[in-house]
């Protein structure tokens, strides 16, 4: 009986289902895991950590003192320690506790970081006047403050430096907006005029129509940039006195003074005297920063804002190129190609096509697109700024569309598949009301398909997104000085490079030179990459789920 039960148990279906379900279960938990793992190593980054200060003995060495963040901590044999170079001996137990502290000062000590054994470590102590400066260059600078200057005048010493540090870090960032926006702004504006202006003449030149009047009129509009330009210039030279006018003199724990303009103060804080509250608030705005601002320091400092904007746009790019091409390939597959061989070779050619590997696609958008397509372009359209390139050189519109032929085979699979799914019994309904097979085809049949549209270009943005390799071939690059969106005409540019967040994890985790600096970074841009692919997705999903309910009706 029993024998028979479990015979009839695995007819019915029911192993498979449980074992589907478990597969599931179990991908889930480990997605959800990675993702975990991923989160709190990078954004435990943003966290304000405390700075301690303590007396590192090594056995056999004069005594020296330590101040830094704790960074990780972790138990490792003697044999390994040994091996490491640390004169850890071999008595005692068979582990000792090693330490990673994030000591900056790196213009003083050369590393921002150093391991140490934590047995070794004694008077460890927590000094609320230890203050962390994040500086725009050599990172964070830990010390005592020991006075502030105004114009080479000491202004507060000891205690009074922190309140007056804090008015005078905030008259320093408005300098310092006031400048980026003349330097990103205006001045990149005015540069622009001249280069049209330079391309304007030489165009004339190149169709012999550079006569006298002419010239006349491109001198008189290069003397009116030229006249904003020296104003600009001369306001640039008064920020820029404003901005570096104060100083604050700091000194590290060996007892060295270094003195640090105002002007490449990011933030500064006191993290041991800070309440959880003023924490909470910091790390809001060390994590607002890191999605705002600039890369600084090799891309291993300030943010990552050009990376996100670079990433979503050049998707978004992608979407509405593929999207078109991928449908129409698909519609004319299903609904006019006659169903032979030539069309079943096309199929499976498609098919393959989903799995050449993302490389070869950077290759051939590097040699066509690039090389080809560019290059025409730049001599039918910008003979007057050749040999320099326009479009014949990697940039966003050749990212976009490099990833646009790797993601289109997944479109047409999918919109084929949806268009096969649509009943016989509509079509033929549509034709006997009078309508055409366009008609048809335009009201019934590619709405009811929509989702389906929506399934690819998912699948096709999923893929897309987080691809690097053929990305470094075709327009991505390390640091973009611009957005590729700008007041300037034509406010989009297509020929700009831009920056990508799967790029910038392999620069900032492979060619970083400040391996521990960068770790963390890696981690939350990482995070980052996720979130916005799955921001893209759900948006996409939202839609396709709407299109499905819209059109439900119509399939029953």
């Amino acid at each position: 009986m029993k024998q028979h039960n479990l015979k009839s148990w695995f007819k019915s279906g029911a192993p498979g289902i449980w074992i589907s379900g478990g597969a599931v279960s179990i991908a889930v938990i480990m997605t959800i895991g990675l993702l975990l793992v991923i989160a709190v190593r990078g954004l435990g980054h943003f966290w304000p950590a405390d700075l301690l200060q303590a007396k590192y003995s090594i056995p056999g060495q004069e005594s020296r003192l330590l101040v830094g963040e704790l960074v990780q901590a972790e138990e490792v044999s003697r044999a390994r320690l040994l091996g490491a170079g640390f004169p850890v001996g071999n008595a005692g137990s068979e582990f000792m506790t090693r330490d990673l502290i994030k000591v900056g000062n790196r213009d003083l000590n050369g590393a921002d970081f150093t391991w140490v054994i934590g047995d070794w470590l004694s008077e460890v102590s927590y000094p609320q006047d230890l203050m962390a400066i994040e500086r725009t260059e050599y990172g964070n600078f830990y010390g005592y403050p020991v006075s502030l200057k105004e114009a080479g005048k000491v202004v507060a010493e000891g205690a009074a430096v922190w309140p007056a540090l804090q008015e005078r870090l905030q008259r320093t960032e408005k300098l310092a907006a006031d400048l980026a926006r003349i330097e990103k702004t205006e001045i990149n504006s005015i540069n622009r005029g001249f280069e049209r202006l330079r391309l304007q003449g030489r165009k004339l030149a190149l169709d012999n129509q550079l006569d006298a009047t002419a010239q006349a009129e491109i001198d008189a509009s290069r003397a009116e940039l030229q006249a904003r330009y020296n104003v600009l210039e001369a306001e640039l030279i008064a920020l820029h006195a404003e901005v570096d006018r104060d100083a604050l003199v700091m000194r590290d724990i060996s007892g060295q003074e270094k003195e640090i303009s105002l002007g490449a103060i990011v933030q500064a804080q006191q993290p041991n005297a800070m309440s959880v509250w003023q924490k909470i608030g910091a790390y809001l705005h060390n994590v607002w920063y890191f999605l705002s601002e600039d890369p600084r320091e090799a891309n291993t400092e300030g943010g990552i804002f050009p990376a996100i904007f670079g990433t979503v746009m050049m998707t978004m790019l992608m979407a509405v190129i593929v999207t078109p091409f991928g449908v129409l390939a698909a519609v004319y597959l299903r609904e006019y190609a006659k169903q032979n061989t030539f069309t079943r070779v096309i199929r499976i050619a498609v098919n393959n096509l989903a799995g050449v590997p993302a490389i070869v696609y950077g290759v051939f958008g590097l040699g066509f697109f690039v090389y080809v397509l560019g290059g025409s372009l730049d001599s039918l359209f910008f003979p007057e700024s050749l040999p320099a390139p326009t479009f014949g050189t990697p940039g966003l519109l050749w990212a976009s569309l490099t990833l646009a032929i790797l993601a289109v085979p997944v479109v047409i699979v999918a919109t084929e598949e949806g268009l096969a799914r649509i009943p016989r019994a509509l079509r033929e309904g549509s034709l006997a009301l009078g309508a055409t097979k366009s008609e048809t085809l335009w009201k019934v049949v590619l709405p009811m398909a929509s989702p389906a549209m929506m399934t690819g270009l998912i699948l096709a943005v999923a893929r897309a997104a987080g691809e690097v390799a053929p990305l470094m071939l075709v327009g991505v690059v390390k640091l973009a000085p611009t957005l590729p969106v700008s007041g300037n005409f034509p406010f989009l540019h297509l020929d700009q490079k831009i920056m990508h967040l799967g790029f910038h994890i392999y620069d900032v985790g492979f060619q970083s030179p400040n391996v521990e600096a960068a770790r963390p970074l890696v981690y939350a841009t990482a995070l980052l990459l996720v979130l916005v692919i799955a921001l893209l997705n759900i948006s996409a999903v939202t839609l396709r789920n709407h299109l499905r309910e819209k059109y439900k009706s119509l399939e029953h």
